[in-house]
Order: C-alpha cells, then sequence, then structure tokens
C-alpha cells in the first residue's frame, strides 16, 4: 500500500524559510501529479502548488514567487520550498499524489493518496 510522509514543519517567524517534504513509499510519483494543500482552522483546503510528471508547475496567487515545488524522482521526494513566510501562510500542510490533484487540472490520477499532514506555524 502506497503511503506518503510529510516532514519540514515547523515555527517560524515571519520572513523566514521552510522546506516541507513528502516521500512516498513506492514510485507513485512518477505516473501521477503531486499537490500540496493547506488547511487554516476554520478554512476551505486549497491547493499551494502542483507538478507534473514532466515538472510543470503552478502555484496559488498569493505564494508565487515565495514558493517552489520540485521534485527528486532518485528518492521518490516531493519539496515545497517556502521563503518569506508570512502569518496567513500559518496552516496544516498536506500532499496528495493521484486523482484530487489531477482533477484540479482537469485530468484523471491513478489512485488517490494523501499524507497525514505536518504544521506550519508562522509568527509575526
Amino acid at each position: 500500500q502506497v503511503q506518503l510522509v510529510e516532514s519540514g514543519g515547523g515555527l517560524v517567524q515571519a520572513g523566514g524559510s521552510l522546506r516541507l517534504s513528502c516521500s512516498a513509499s513506492g514510485t507513485i510519483f512518477s505516473i501521477n501529479p503531486v499537490g500540496w494543500y493547506r488547511q487554516a482552522p476554520e478554512k476551505q483546503r486549497e491547493l499551494v502548488a502542483s507538478i507534473t510528471r514532466f515538472d510543470t508547475t503552478n502555484y496559488l496567487d498569493s505564494v508565487k514567487g515565495r514558493f517552489t515545488i520540485s521534485r527528486d524522482n532518485a528518492k521518490n521526494t516531493v519539496y515545497l520550498q517556502m521563503n518569506s513566510l508570512k502569518p496567513e501562510d500559518t496552516a496544516v500542510y498536506y500532499c496528495n499524489a493521484g486523482h484530487t490533484t489531477a482533477q484540479a487540472m482537469g485530468r484523471s490520477g491513478w489512485g488517490d493518496y494523501w499524507g497525514q499532514g505536518t504544521q506550519v506555524t508562522v509568527s509575526s
């Protein structure tokens, strides 16, 4: 069974940086787009960044120029580098591989896999 494990969250001051990692137990990233999502308290989940199998990336407008999504196929890992963090970036961040992210691109995916989430807290 495929598992996704996120890591790298934490507490950081505004203007600081964090790098989130999403590691897969199998090669699911080679056949699916991958997305980083976040959900703040009492807010809807939103897609922050995505990357396709062909390394095409897309970003939420509010994070463009600050966040970068990338992948290391050899390590079955997708990263989210977050710079110039703001208090409004505070949320639980999740990675997804499969249908949810593919659907956001108007496509279909193979399965639908989520990580357990990692907390990012940005203090002002």
